[in-house]
């Protein structure tokens, strides 16, 4: 199947549609309410406000038990509609977020836990109370299984700052480098790699990382460095550094402008998608509340299944859907189930994949 949905209604009802056609999310980015009990506004200038003028975006009057429950019965049918190869990233707020794990934990499994990322949302706060400053919420990353995941690492780009730390010698053509141990812990008894090198045994307990053959290229190359006690090193040069493997603080701030109340960082979603699914899969987000995670999952090339009930929501969703000329098509006016055309997506409804990435 080539064609995005959206449901514009409860979310319950959505999943339980879903779950019935047989459709399958390979990846669930969700931002439910945070249990502030406000209700956030929306008008003709501003779209990030709890309080001044403007209609109801939506309302999050919901705490405490009634809240956890709803949730819960959330979480249990988007479950019902994830590939087996599924992950999902539900981003909540500090005054939540234990509760929440609490309840992923229930009905994912502890064991399907991956990470809690704090994400820097804004700048530092100037306000006189007794406590720090907030400047973060969570995104809780949990798998449907511990092995049996898409995982694409988007790795960062290594700054001036960390290319000096990392790389701190300077060779005669002012290329930046550091030496590394050409032997690895570990015993190799019968392999190449547990043999004598020009003469010298790899230290006790250790082998060469490389065969001796290719320890001689390498040194053929320059790629090794001699210290003046006859200690062999490996030369890595910064301009072949591939990035640093991200890790479980990520800086996206929140838009100053927004479409809508709550809408979350284009980048920030972007590395969600590139690490969690493949071109063609499906990603599900069921509180899509300005639409973002859609666009930009059309725009990397998979299939989005959008859902909000918030008139406000489905507004703001349907106007920027339309901007980039993407066809929508009412399709079952009993299940208010629409959907657009997405050009050269895969024609499948979802797959189960069962290999690790």
């Amino acid at each position: 199947m080539d064609r995005h949905l959206f449901y514009a209604g409860d979310n319950l009802e959505g999943l339980e549609l879903l779950k019935r056609r047989g459709l399958r999310a390979d990846l669930v980015y969700i931002d439910p309410p945070f249990a502030t009990g406000n209700d956030f506004l929306i008008g003709e200038r501003r779209a990030n406000t709890i309080s001044g003028s403007g209609a109801i975006a939506y309302s999050d009057r919901r705490k405490g038990r009634e809240y956890l429950d709803v949730l819960k019965h959330q979480l249990r049918a988007v479950k019902e509609v994830m590939s087996a190869a599924g992950s999902i990233y539900v981003h909540i707020g500090m005054a939540v977020e234990h509760r929440v794990r609490l309840l992923l934990d229930e009905v994912f499994g502890a064991h399907n836990f991956r990470n809690s990322i704090t994400r820097i949302k804004c700048n530092p706060k100037n306000f006189h109370r007794n406590s720090y400053g907030n400047i973060k919420d969570t995104i809780l990353f949990y798998s449907l299984s511990p092995k049996t995941l898409t995982w694409h690492p988007q790795r960062e780009a290594l700054s001036e700052g960390d290319i000096e730390r990392l790389y701190p010698l300077v060779d005669e053509l002012g290329r930046r480098y550091t030496t590394t141990p050409l032997h690895a812990p570990g015993v190799t008894r019968n392999g190449k790699t547990g043999q004598a090198w020009r003469g010298m045994n790899p230290p006790e307990g250790r082998h060469w990382r490389y065969a001796p053959d290719k320890l001689d290229d390498l040194d053929a190359q320059g790629r090794i460095a001699w210290s003046s006690t006859g200690n062999p090193r490996l030369i890595k040069y910064a301009e072949f550094a591939k990035g640093k493997l991200p890790q479980d603080v990520w800086e996206y701030k929140d838009p100053q402008n927004p479409l809508y109340p709550t809408q979350k960082n284009a980048d920030m979603l972007e590395r969600i998608i590139l690490t969690s699914s493949d071109p063609g899969d499906t990603v599900l987000d069921c509180f899509a509340g300005s639409g973002e995670t859609l666009l930009q999952a059309h725009r990397l090339g998979r299939r989005f299944v959008g859902m909000d009930n918030s008139a406000a929501a489905q507004a703001v969703i349907r106007a920027r859907i339309q901007a980039i000329n993407t066809e929508w098509i009412t399709q079952d006016d009993n299940t208010r189930l629409r959907v657009c055309r997405a050009a050269g997506q895969s024609r499948k409804l979802a797959r189960s994949k069962t290999g690790s990435h």
